[in-house]
């Protein structure tokens, strides 16, 4: 077990956890930022992952995140059940088979449980994602 401080009142473990959470929500967050702007990387995922890591490390950059007007609409599509663009989605999916195949044909080529997790786990997430609802922008007109 790690030593509990009496400032704090967590371990070291904890704070190393609290960092390597907060430096993973950090590049999932740049990622995603870039992911607005670049069609071909997928900014909804990436801002999830970066919440999700921001939940766990700091409250302060967690309420920063859904309150910023930029990256804040998508987490809060995917909260309220109005779901990914379907762009999104289908840039999700092509990256993660070509990761999976990339992976099983170059990496784990000849062990074939690791092909066949590889494959299981890319269906699974597969079906996972075309399971979220797709958003549909709507034009308001006044």
């Amino acid at each position: 077990m790690g030593v509990v401080t009496a400032k704090t009142g967590t371990s070291k473990k904890q704070r190393i956890l609290k960092a390597l959470l907060l430096t993973a929500g950090t590049i999932c967050l740049t990622l995603g930022a870039i992911g607005i702007f670049v069609p071909l990387l997928p900014a909804t995922p990436f801002l999830l992952i970066a919440a999700a890591c921001y939940m766990r490390s700091s409250e302060r950059m967690y309420n920063w995140l859904l309150n910023n007007r930029w990256c804040g609409t998508y987490i809060k599509n995917y909260r309220e059940g109005k779901g990914i663009p379907l762009k999104t989605k289908i840039i999700a999916i092509a990256f993660l088979w070509a990761a999976i195949l990339y992976s099983t044909i170059m990496v784990v080529n000849e062990v074939l449980v690791a092909q066949l997790a590889l494959f299981i786990i890319a269906c699974v997430v597969s079906i996972h994602l075309v399971r979220i609802p797709t958003f549909k922008r709507t034009c308001k007109i006044d």
